[in-house]
């Protein structure tokens, strides 16, 4: 990254950084909807297996991943302050804390799995192909996370067209095994849902094994020496990473949450409607790729003006972003609107499923908005390493006002299912308003020079 003058040039570089990581992000995306996708179309039951199994699976992946992505801004000060023999250093110890992370998640699961399912009530056949899902898909755990330590270097150091190629190569890979190992052809197993839990774990162990090519062979990670030195565990580069790291992975984990507790009240209600509520929030959460992007950008742009001490740039950049998701956000909505029923029809050929996921996709229209002022937003506060209030707003907004909202609408109202779709609404927008009021505080203490006091 170079430093930037003028607007034109500022969001040049802005694009430069953005564009990979949307591609990105939306492959990435792409592969939990073709697990969705390509299990629902094998049948019902292994769609609503697969849909519990992943509003298990994707709170626990993706606020750990935000742990870990506590390197983005380290290494993007370090590199605005000029501190790059620091980098490797760094980043082994997110390694490090990766691996350790990855052992956590498995011994937690091994005993607390099955009391978990036994708990939502699950039809038979659901509840087997849920938890045959997870255990396939633990395999990829310790690659995953690995992955997200690598990645986030990459992205720090401006190289987001290396993750992009790494996660286009891993797209075909992953559809190709979901098309062999769910469907059973070429004399793989017919192994349905199961299979797409045995595809993605492959997935993730490829996609680390080429990360780890790039960063040792290809410049400019290998004048940073990444790897080719042994550094053992540091507990004080522990708690430097843990400081900013556990509130963004908190903050992600209160939002994904949320999602999967409403996939999990949703139990109560036949599979169909399990099955069509998880069809929805897949398209939806396809859609938050765009924000979700624009987060990660904010993140890499406003945490290398800010550590280079160029204030009024990363503040420049901050408002282009969160413009930019404003703007997008009504086209994502307008296709919502309008092509409904066709994004209906990629999930099921069932009439009664389609119908059923093409209301709440009207509900996931008002996501968009909420979700573009508020997710660049965080990413904006990251590059401040400003990471504390975030997650505590987050857990405010989403678990003390959306889900309670959500309900009582859905209990005690003839809103029903939709009613926990009304609450979600209801305390992302809440999440929005307060984000975007903490960050123009910080802004102006910035401005001030005044240390933080929150």
């Amino acid at each position: 990254m170079i430093p930037t003058t003028s607007m034109k040039q500022k969001a040049r570089q802005f694009l430069y950084i953005l564009f990979p990581i949307l591609i990105t992000q939306i492959a990435l995306s792409a592969i939990t909807f073709f697990d969705t996708n390509m299990s629902g179309k094998f049948g019902t039951d292994d769609l609503a297996g697969v849909a519990i199994g992943t509003s298990l699976w994707i709170p626990i992946q993706t606020g750990l991943s935000g742990i870990l992505m506590g390197i983005t801004p380290l290494v993007s000060h370090l590199m605005g302050s000029r501190k790059e023999s620091d980098v490797a250093y760094q980043v082994t110890q997110g390694i490090w804390l990766s691996l350790l992370v990855s052992l956590l998640v498995l011994a937690a699961g091994t005993f607390a799995l099955s009391p978990v399912l036994h708990f939502m009530n699950l039809e038979p056949q659901v509840h087997d192909i849920a938890f045959r899902f997870l255990c396939a898909i633990s395999v990829g755990i310790i690659p995953l996370f690995g992955y997200t330590v690598i990645r986030s270097c990459i992205d720090a150091l401006g190289q987001t067209r290396i993750s992009m190629f790494i996660t286009l190569i891993a797209l075909p890979v992953n559809v190709g095994l979901n098309y062999l190992l769910i469907f059973g052809k070429f004399g793989f197993p017919r192994l349905g849902g199961v299979g797409a839990g045995v595809a993605s774990a492959i997935t993730y162990w490829v996609i680390f094994g080429i990360s780890l090519m790039f960063v040792y062979r290809s410049e400019p990670f290998r004048s940073l020496r990444l790897f080719r030195s042994f550094h053992f565990m540091s507990l004080r580069s522990f708690k430097e990473l843990l400081k900013i790291g556990v509130p963004i992975g908190f903050s992600i984990f209160f939002e994904t949450a949320v999602f999967s507790a409403v996939t999990l009240l949703m139990s109560r209600f036949d599979t169909i409607t399990i099955a069509a509520h998880q069809a929805a929030i897949n398209f939806a959460s396809t859609l938050y790729m765009i924000p979700l992007s624009i987060c990660m950008s904010l993140t890499i742009l406003v945490g290398f003006e800010n550590g280079a001490g160029r204030l009024k740039d990363a503040r420049q950049y901050g408002i282009m972003g969160i413009g930019t998701a404003a703007v997008l956000s009504l086209a994502t909505a307008l296709v919502l609107l309008f092509a409904g029923s066709h994004v209906a029809g990629l999930y099921s050929n069932e009439p009664e499923v389609i119908s059923l996921i093409r209301h709440f996709l009207i509900y996931a229209i008002f996501f968009q908005i909420s979700d573009a002022i508020a997710t660049p937003t965080q990413g904006v506060l990251r590059g401040y390493k400003d990471v504390n209030p975030a997650f505590i707003i987050c857990f405010l907004a989403y678990w003390i006002i959306g889900l309670p909202t959500g309900y009582v609408l859905a209990t005690y109202t003839s809103l029903a299912a939709y009613g926990y779709w009304v609450g979600l609404i209801t305390g992302l927008a809440i999440g929005a308003i307060l984000l975007l009021s903490r960050l123009v505080k910080v802004q102006r203490r910035y401005a001030h020079n005044k240390p933080d006091t929150a």
